[in-house]
């Protein structure tokens, strides 16, 4: 597997950004990418990655907006392989400005497209979130029209010979901006940490198992379709609980003294998280680690054989809800949490 990414030159959008960073490292350090192009528009982030990766003389950064279409198309010239991971991803903020959400998330989302095909790209895998499953926000629904966009490309843009994919995501544990270093921040302060309903549940994973389902994607994708990780649901209640039993100690703080402050949902914010929708289940196939979710419109794609190593079921029923799934105990939680270094 390793031997894949030898004689590829490979690009990644939002290379600043927590699975981005990961990705980078990883197709350097592990993988042996031939040449490694990255791209961000995070101009101080970039120029300290760049600065980490000095000594490796494949690795190029390049300050760069999704949104421009023709800087793209010149940046991913000689490419073989795209990993798209650039987006907003907040829910709150894109509530807020929905506008800035399509300029991005779905008009960045075409802009990618048309790049790599213009540009002779071979594969191109799209990192998409759980949220896009039946989605009550912005992001989420963005997110679901950039997968209907890769997905569509395959037949709209047959004759490139280009292979389009998804990837969907559940909440990456320790990413800037999740719920993990808010609270550690809470617990630093003394507390109380803030939980907007004691209900909710989440599909978890790590940034690095997120990295693995992008690159295992790139060697398994035929074209249109969604991979999904099978990932473990948990309270972020009982998160809160382990943080502070594991925590409040390093930070002079008495467990018992903690306060756990329930401050009500946020706009946009769901309850629980789907991996699949109801009809979705209908054109899924079951691996050992991932679910693969073939096109809605298969008539489109007669000519791609969907046949994958290590098949455990033709046939899902269980769309995966994570208010409905076992959630992990807290001793398993917390196990998680210090095997992946997040606490």
């Amino acid at each position: 597997m390793t031997m894949f990414f030898e004689d590829k030159k490979v690009l990644v959008t939002g290379g600043c950004g927590t699975v981005g960073k990961e990705l980078v490292n990883q197709l350097v350090h592990k993988y042996g990418v031939k040449e490694l192009v990255v791209l961000d528009n995070n101009e101080s982030e970039l120029f300290y990655q760049t600065e980490a990766y000095r000594a490796q003389h494949n690795v190029h950064f390049y300050l760069c907006d999704i949104r421009d279409e023709g800087a793209l198309t010149r940046k991913m010239e000689g490419v073989d392989i795209v990993f798209h991971t650039a987006a907003f991803k907040h829910v709150i903020l894109c509530e807020q400005v929905p506008h800035e959400a399509v300029q991005t998330n779905i008009l960045g989302v075409d802009n990618i497209v048309r790049a790599a095909v213009n540009s002779g790209v071979s594969k191109v895998i799209f990192t998409s979130s759980d949220k896009a499953v039946n989605p009550t926000n912005v992001m989420g629904t963005s997110k679901l029209m950039g997968e209907r966009l890769i997905t569509a490309a395959n037949v709209e843009f047959k004759k490139s010979g280009c292979i389009f994919a998804s990837t969907r995501f559940g909440n990456v544990l320790g990413s800037r901006g999740s719920v993990i270093p808010i609270f550690r921040e809470q617990l630093r302060n003394g507390g109380p940490l803030t939980l907007t309903h004691s209900e909710m549940t989440r599909f978890i994973m790590s940034v690095e198992e997120s990295v693995q389902l992008i690159i295992d994607s790139a060697m398994l994708a035929k074209g249109g379709e969604v991979f999904v990780t099978k990932m473990p649901v948990i309270a972020i209640k009982d998160l809160a609980e382990v943080m502070i039993r594991k925590l409040a100690p390093e930070y002079g703080q008495n467990p018992a003294t903690v306060e756990i402050k329930e401050i009500g949902v946020k706009p946009g914010e769901k309850l629980y998280e789907e991996l699949m929708t109801g009809e979705e289940t209908g054109r899924a196939i079951e691996l050992e680690r991932y679910f693969v979710i073939k096109p809605a419109i298969m008539k489109r794609f007669t000519d791609i054989d969907y046949s994958y190593h290590g098949v455990i079921s033709e046939q899902v029923d269980n769309p995966y809800h994570s208010g409905n799934e076992p959630k992990l105990t807290q001793d398993e939680l917390a196990a998680f949490l210090v095997e992946n270094n997040l606490i």
